[in-house]
């Protein structure tokens, strides 16, 4: 993965970077390619998605939505692939809180609608619902996520125009 913001450099101690890039690679792995790429993958194409993105049942089924981390009355909207959250101003998610890590978590949305939060070596570790994770933990609509004192909650908001006009 190529992603700028996944690099270690604003980790200046060798632990604390060998954790993140710990981190970094099992959140690669956790992506399949189309996810990677932001791309639903062509009929018959199945074989070429990881297995953590094959094997989940689609959350949302009936139809596409939008993925959103809510912070009190403020939005943020989610994209398919890996989405960080954290304190620095290049994270998708850019969090104004001093106790928030600068690459705090991530939020992996995949093409099949399944998302997950992976902690990324944060300071403090990452909360989903009261319990920390140890690893990759699968999101549900109304999850509430923990960063310090900082809780967001995911939601998500159909696009499909029939859905809401009801």
């Amino acid at each position: 993965m190529s992603e700028a913001h996944l690099q270690s450099i604003h980790l200046t101690d060798n632990p604390r970077r060998e954790l993140f890039r710990q981190a970094r690679l099992q959140l690669e792995g956790a992506c399949g390619l189309p996810t990677l790429l932001g791309v639903v993958p062509p009929p018959g194409a199945e074989a070429a998605i990881d297995s953590v993105t094959r094997t989940l049942p689609p959350m949302t089924p009936g139809g596409p939505c939008q993925f959103m981390l809510k912070d009190g009355e403020t939005l943020y909207p989610l994209t398919v692939g890996v989405n960080t959250v954290g304190r620095l101003p290049d994270n998708n998610v850019s969090i104004r809180d001093e106790h928030v890590s600068r690459r705090h978590c991530a939020v992996v949305v995949h093409t099949n609608g399944q998302c997950e939060v992976h902690d990324i070596a944060s300071k403090n570790g990452t909360l989903l619902n009261g319990k920390k994770i140890a690893g990759p933990t699968r999101l549900r609509l109304g999850d509430q996520l923990t960063l310090c004192t900082r809780k967001l909650t995911f939601v998500a908001e159909s696009t499909d125009p029939a859905k809401a006009a009801v």
